[in-house]
């Protein structure tokens, strides 16, 4: 139970703090807004201040913010629809760029007590490990790109080989301060640890550390928002392409159960609370990638709408009736919800498996 709250309290405030970046935008660019509510559902308290009415609803599950001429054109001067272009992107991108704020402060708190970070350098090798030398992999070389892809924190190094089609691997290091580019044969295998155990990897040690100045636990808390950034392009390009199919997808239920997982699996309560709070800043940076998607119905959609209608308005003289806009909105929307009751069915299939 304790674990279902924790989610429901994440979700909620990553919507409230998306829906309080369009309402902060909003005013910031002179926009009338006719309800900021916190929470759905029948409201508990509301207050009119100025043109704004501002509601707490009972359920704790997500906010709006109504803005005049969101949904149909109005006259007022100050509905969204009578704005410039890009008082209208920034307004519609704000949700996401407050998401992904919300995300980085978070991994900046619990980076806040870090002593010192793993860097991608590596410090050595197992006994079996047959890819050191001049033409392979030395020790001090530190790991700048897997396949092409950029190693932003350490943690990328052994996702990135466990995602090779094989054991070979274009790496590019820095060494003595000279990058170079490596072709290796890295096979995934039982090696000898530093601790004298068999373990299965790759054979290669890590253990130079970077002290954790105010300036590296800076530097390391964008690395790791920008990694999840990643995280979500990659995952969506394993989507598109076959590698993983909608049934890898999670939903809410889904959600708690991984919540719980990582929470049981910690060794205390306040390794539970930091790891539970590092998936919610995965969460953060997800929902504000996910909702630049240019998808109907997302933040990302209307932004890709404005853009049409701008080109169309400069090249054609004509832009696309709101209605119409709206009609296919209001359809995306229902796939959207469509999708979304199948991610949770499967969920709920998963749970009993």
């Amino acid at each position: 139970m304790v674990y279902i709250l924790a989610a429901i309290l994440i979700f909620g405030i990553l919507i409230a703090v998306h829906e309080l970046g369009h309402f902060l935008s909003a005013k910031a660019c002179g926009v009338r807004v006719n309800e900021f509510s916190i929470g759905m559902g029948p409201a508990i308290f509301h207050k009119k201040k100025g043109e704004t009415e501002y509601s707490l609803r009972i359920l704790p599950i997500g906010g709006y913010c109504a803005m005049e001429g969101e949904e149909e054109d109005s006259e007022d001067p100050h509905a969204l629809n009578n704005q410039g272009f890009w008082k209208k992107v920034l307004i519609f991108a704000a949700g996401a760029i407050m998401n992904f704020i919300a995300g980085l402060l978070i991994i900046m708190i619990l980076y806040s007590s870090a002593g010192a970070f793993r860097m991608p350098v590596v410090s050595g090798f197992a006994p079996e490990f047959t890819a050191e030398g001049e033409m392979g992999i030395q020790e001090g070389d530190r790991i700048l790109s897997i396949d092409g892809e950029r190693i932003y924190v350490y943690s990328d190094i052994p996702l990135f080989l466990s995602r090779g089609d094989d054991n070979t691997y274009e790496l590019r290091i820095l060494r003595d301060g000279e990058k170079k580019n490596l072709t290796l044969s890295l096979p995934y295998q039982e090696y000898t640890g530093t601790d004298g155990k068999s373990y299965q990897g790759y054979g290669l040690y890590f253990g130079v550390l970077e002290e954790g100045t105010l300036l590296a636990k800076l530097k390391y808390s964008w690395l790791n928002a920008v990694d999840f950034v990643r995280i979500v392009r990659y995952s969506l390009v394993e989507l598109v392409t076959g590698g993983a199919s909608v049934k890898d997808l999670s939903g809410p239920v889904g959600i708690v159960s991984t919540i719980t997982q990582v929470g049981e699996d910690a060794s205390s309560w306040r390794d539970a609370l930091d790891n539970i709070l590092y998936f919610a800043a995965l969460i953060a940076v997800n929902l504000a990638v996910m909702n630049l998607l240019p998808l109907p119905a997302l933040d990302g959609g209307k932004i890709f709408f404005l853009v049409v209608n701008t080109l169309s308005q400069h090249l054609l003289r004509r832009q696309i009736p709101a209605k119409y806009e709206n009609y296919i909105h209001a359809a995306g929307f229902a796939l959207l919800m469509v999708l979304m009751l199948f991610v949770t069915f499967n969920d709920i299939v998963k749970l009993f498996q």
